[in-house]
């Protein structure tokens, strides 16, 4: 019933940039906690970050100073810049979503980001 819709993946360079995009339907997304993660092959899924409500956001060690989470609750939609990239950074990322009234969880279908030179 509630859909999450990733956008904006692909291939770079090191050292550049992507922006990410979730699109959150049928929803009062006020309400949503959002974040993103980020699975490898052969890797556990890992937290990337995640914003509150209330717009208070946490990082992944690995990512902290060079990726910026947000969310526009107008277009329900919710943001991941990633800034500096490195080949590390290449994984299949995630879109999540928690209704914070009822507690269920959703999450998107992924995006790739490759980053190699």
């Amino acid at each position: 019933q509630v859909q999450l819709v990733e956008s904006g993946g692909g291939l770079v360079q090191p050292g550049e940039s992507l922006r990410l995009s979730c699109a959150v339907s049928r929803s009062i997304f006020n309400i949503y906690f959002m974040g993103w993660y980020r699975q490898a092959p052969g890797n556990q899924r890992e937290l990337v970050g995640s914003i509150s409500p209330g717009g208070n956001t946490n990082y992944g060690d690995s990512v902290k100073g060079r990726f910026t989470i947000s969310r526009d609750n107008a277009k329900n939609t919710v943001y991941l810049q990633m800034n500096c990239l490195k080949p590390e950074d290449t994984a299949v990322y995630y879109c999540y979503a928690r209704n914070m009234a009822i507690r269920n969880d959703y999450w998107g279908q992924g995006t790739q980001v490759t980053v190699s030179s």
